[in-house]
């Protein structure tokens, strides 16, 4: 459960807002009383980015909005540091302040070559994936970073996939440059975790489970009303959570007075719901990383008692 208007008076940034785990922090971050700006690349004004899917910034704006919260999509390129420098300037001359980054930008989906190796793998393509999963990430923390320290109490959140256990090792089957975006993101976090240790800005990592993204529902022709009806051919979706999962979670973590001691972590979104009293939509609490390694990963028959 979301804490009210825990953030009253606070400023976020959600960056890479326009679906997925995205959309639903910035929503969730509005819905405890912060003001939003969701931003990102597609736009039904400037057209589709190179995803080619049909959400756009706008439209989460419109849920912000309908949600009852407070916000605007601002549509940027995240690789491009002029068009990211402008949203910061942006957001300094309107609010004055920056509480809270969202580092939720990747979309080098489209470039990923799942079964080939290093080399075999298009380099364009892979550069181009390291330069939206990392470049974009290293740009948006260069600029906001100086805003939220003379802000104070200020929350990093730097969106990955996967536990810092479980990504201990080479991830199989995802490509290599998948896995190492991934590593590079949670790497991000440590350097700035120490980086800031004398600072009143806190940055941690953290990752969902298998989540019942846009795109996730229509690859398995369901919706998240009907979302089981897809278990029939890939049972182990029995372990899968909403995108308001996890936000929930961060919602509580940036109203924790002690966040501090997260620093540098990696942060499942069942960790947070553990730490903090949270439930996905449906009440559950998916352990999803977990069943991953125990259940699927051994080959068991697909059965989330006990996960959620």
């Amino acid at each position: 459960m979301t804490t009210g208007k825990s953030l009253e008076g606070k400023c976020a940034l959600v960056a890479g807002a326009t679906r997925g785990a995205g959309r639903a922090i910035a929503i969730s971050l509005a819905e405890a009383g912060a003001f939003v700006y969701a931003s990102g690349r597609s736009s039904r004004v400037d057209g589709p980015s190179d995803m080619g899917r049909p959400e756009t910034i706008e439209e989460t704006a419109d849920m912000i909005h309908d949600a009852g919260g407070e916000g605007e999509s601002v549509r940027v390129d995240h690789c491009s540091s002029s068009e990211v420098d402008g949203l910061v300037h942006k957001i300094s001359s309107e609010k004055g302040r920056l509480d809270i980054l969202v580092n939720n930008i990747f979309g080098g989906h489209p470039f990923s070559e799942w079964d080939k190796k290093l080399w075999e793998h298009d380099l364009t393509k892979g550069f181009t994936m390291l330069r939206y999963g990392v470049g974009t990430h290293l740009i948006t923390c260069t600029k906001a970073i100086p805003l939220m320290l003379k802000t104070g109490n200020g929350l990093i959140v730097e969106i990955t996939d996967g536990t810092s256990e479980y990504n201990r090792n080479f991830r199989r089957d995802v490509g290599f440059y998948y896995d190492l975006v991934k590593a590079n993101v949670e790497r991000i976090t440590v350097g700035l975790a120490a980086e800031l240790k004398n600072e009143s800005v806190t940055a941690v990592a953290v990752t969902p489970g298998w989540m019942r993204s846009e795109q996730m529902l229509e690859n398995f022709g369901v919706s998240e009303s009907n979302w089981r009806n897809a278990l029939s051919r890939v049972p182990h979706f029995c372990i899968s959570e909403s995108p308001f999962f996890v936000a929930r979670g961060i919602v509580a973590l940036a109203a924790d007075p002690d966040k501090k001691g997260w620093s540098g972590k990696v942060l499942s979104s069942y960790n947070l719901a553990t730490e903090y009293g949270v439930r996905d939509i449906d009440g559950s609490q998916p352990d999803c990383w977990r069943y991953v390694v125990e259940v699927e990963e051994k080959g068991l028959p697909a059965d989330a008692t006990g996960y959620r």
